[in-house]
């Protein structure tokens, strides 16, 4: 009892902070319920972390499973394996091999008797039409080419590859039910039929679809491709990349090392910084004002496009270059400085090497986002249907982005499948620039 009177008396002159502290100190149960409640807060915390990932790995997933599982048919083609006779009266009745004279022949009529000398039954000009539509409308071109690359073939017959439509290859891929009734599908059940004796007769099969690589686009998604779009990029992408990193760098040097801290240094680097942010199509607006109507610059052009994508790309070069100089130590340039080295001899002997793999690396990341715009492309014209490569930086061309933007509007559903495909092709690019930074960053990185 005395001892209670004691501490009550001894409490009672404790200041109130001080009380507070004991009662919530190490082991009182203040403290531990605190330390409950924290733990919890950190648990929640790293779960809703780890839930972010996942879903953004889920989505990744359902994105890239969705892509492929659409386009891995796009690198197989229908192919049809025909005895034709070139029969040198319709292909060259003069007999001098005239390239001009072998590309105006009939072929159409050939590859047609062809056909008809397997199905001899069919009659009636609604079969025949349909039976005719069993090989794709560009093969009469293709035979055309060969037969110019190939004159000794003339006067001869040949089992020769051509491509089937697009409503067949969709058939053998199993894209087009064939047990549906006929109504309800793009395939009669006569050319199902045609193409069950074709099967057997081991006259039709599928094959790696080579052109989708070697070809540009076309109206006949069967022999549609990706080269000239691919062409397009990597012209506009060397055009990019010559105007930007110099520039870039430049501007970024000057800035870093040169010029003198002011208000309007300030004020630059703000909209340097602006300027990333800005939506990519202002810069197509700008190109299409500036390159086109002002400057008269061929439209549809991967020159203008190159300019207009390094205009896009130029406040991403400067903002990783000079990222990359600050990240060079002061006592590198102090040393330099010094030993007497000029400001410029520092710069370009000692801060510049050294600074170089960081400003790659945002030059390559650029390059990747550069190569992925469609929208400044499009303010620019390069959203034509081109049905040709190009072969220089003025030439009419398209963009790989922009192909993809192409077929994906085309009504035709072979096209679905190549538009998937060229996704997986552009997604190759940009992963294969991105991993080439990451390995230019650890390759050629010093640590100081």
């Amino acid at each position: 009892m005395t001892a209670n009177i004691a501490d009550t008396a001894y409490i009672r002159f404790v200041p109130t902070g001080v009380r507070h502290a004991v009662d919530r100190g190490p082991g009182s149960p203040s403290f531990t319920d605190g330390l409950k409640k924290r733990r919890a807060k950190e648990r929640n915390l790293i779960l809703a972390g780890q839930a972010a990932i996942l879903i953004a790995v889920a989505m990744l997933m359902t994105l890239m499973v969705s892509i492929v599982s659409k386009g891995y048919s796009a690198f197989g083609q229908t192919e049809l394996q025909l005895e034709l006779y070139l029969e040198e009266g319709l292909i060259d009745p003069n007999g001098n091999r005239d390239p001009e004279t072998i590309l105006r022949a009939n072929y159409q009529s050939i590859i047609r008797t062809s056909l008809r000398a397997i199905f001899p039954d069919v009659s009636g000009r609604t079969d025949r039409r349909l039976l005719n539509n069993i090989v794709s409308n560009a093969a009469q071109f293709e035979l055309a080419r060969m037969v110019v690359d190939n004159p000794d073939w003339i006067g001869t017959k040949r089992v020769i590859s051509l491509p089937a439509s697009d409503d067949i290859d969709q058939l053998m891929k199993g894209k087009i039910d064939a047990s549906l009734p006929e109504d309800s599908r793009r395939v009669s059940d006569k050319e199902v039929a045609w193409i069950d004796t074709l099967r057997e007769r081991e006259q039709i099969g599928i094959t790696f679809n080579t052109r989708l690589f070697t070809n540009a686009d076309s109206r006949d998604p069967e022999v549609a491709g990706i080269l000239g779009a691919v062409m397009g990029s990597l012209f506009a992408l060397m055009i990019c990349f010559m105007i930007s990193f110099p520039l870039g760098v430049g501007a970024a040097i000057y800035l870093e090392e040169f010029a003198p801290k002011n208000k309007w240094t300030d004020i630059i680097e703000v909209n340097i910084n602006n300027l990333a942010a800005v939506p990519s199509i202002i810069f197509g607006l700008l190109g299409l004002a500036v390159f086109l109507n002002t400057f008269g610059l061929p439209r549809s052009a991967p020159l203008v496009g190159g300019m207009v994508l390094a205009l896009m790309t130029l406040p991403t070069i400067i903002i990783a270059s000079r990222a990359a100089l600050k990240s060079v130590p002061p006592s590198i340039r102090e040393a330099a400085l010094g030993l007497g080295a000029s400001r410029h001899q520092v710069v370009w002997h000692h801060v510049l090497p050294l600074a170089l793999p960081g400003m790659l690396t945002g030059t390559i990341i650029g390059m990747a986002q550069a190569l992925g715009e469609t929208a400044p492309l499009l303010m620019i014209g390069m959203v034509a249907f081109i049905a040709d490569v190009p072969g220089s930086i003025t030439d009419p061309a398209t963009a790989l982005p922009v192909q993809i933007y192409i077929w994906a509007d085309s009504p035709e559903r072979a096209f679905t499948e190549r538009t998937s495909a060229a996704i997986m092709v552009l997604l190759t690019f940009l992963i294969t620039m991105n991993a080439a930074a990451v390995w230019l960053r650890r390759k050629l990185e010093r640590r100081w």
